[in-house]
């Protein structure tokens, strides 16, 4: 009888642990998204930090909360009204990566030393070739775009006159499907408007 009883104990146990660690509270998540990319220029500032949400009742689970829509500030102007510019140079990146390469460095102190010296605003656009998924090849162009902006912040232009886009491999300059044509559409491209 005494087996029984502990064996009966051990169970109830057991079943307690089960249950508890199957109930375990879930951890705050904070919903976030990005807007689907429209050809519209991205904002360059960063976002605003996160607040978690109060984390919900454990027997309950958490309702998704809807993402604030996001705008790009008023003061940028549309993409179509930046314009190529020929004092400013392409510069190109290696397979897969958004490293700026030495002599690539060197294309951007000229375009920075331009720009330090014209009042204009500039659109930098990241591009990519053909190989990879498109939604990779949208986070890469930004990564580019990202990297080429910093580099230019860093040697002295006002962050709030640069806007980024990404087009990862949808607009190429070459459609070849060679490695020189490949390497010519991992770039950063640079256009222009007024202010």
């Amino acid at each position: 009888m005494a087996s029984r009883c502990r064996n009966g104990i051990i169970v109830s146990l057991l079943l307690c642990v089960v249950v508890l660690a199957g109930c375990a509270k879930r951890p705050a998540m904070t919903a976030a998204s990005a807007p689907a990319p429209t050809g519209a220029a991205q904002a360059t500032t960063p976002p605003a930090p996160a607040t978690p949400a109060p984390e919900p009742p454990a027997a309950t689970p958490p309702a998704p909360t809807p993402a604030a829509p996001t705008a790009a500030p008023a003061s940028r102007p549309p993409v179509q009204e930046f314009a190529a510019n020929p004092n400013l140079k392409d510069i190109h990146f290696d397979f897969d990566k958004y490293d700026i390469r030495p002599g690539d460095a060197k294309i951007l102190d000229g375009n920075a030393t331009w720009l330090k010296g014209n009042d204009v605003l500039v659109l930098i656009e990241g591009h990519c070739d053909e190989r990879g998924t498109n939604e990779y090849n949208l986070a890469l162009g930004e990564r580019r775009a990202k990297a080429t902006m910093n580099y230019l912040v860093g040697q002295g232009v006002q962050a709030g006159r640069i806007t980024i886009i990404s087009y990862g491999e949808e607009r190429p300059v070459c459609t070849e499907h060679t490695e020189a044509c490949w390497a010519r559409n991992r770039r950063a491209h640079f256009l222009s408007k007024p202010r």
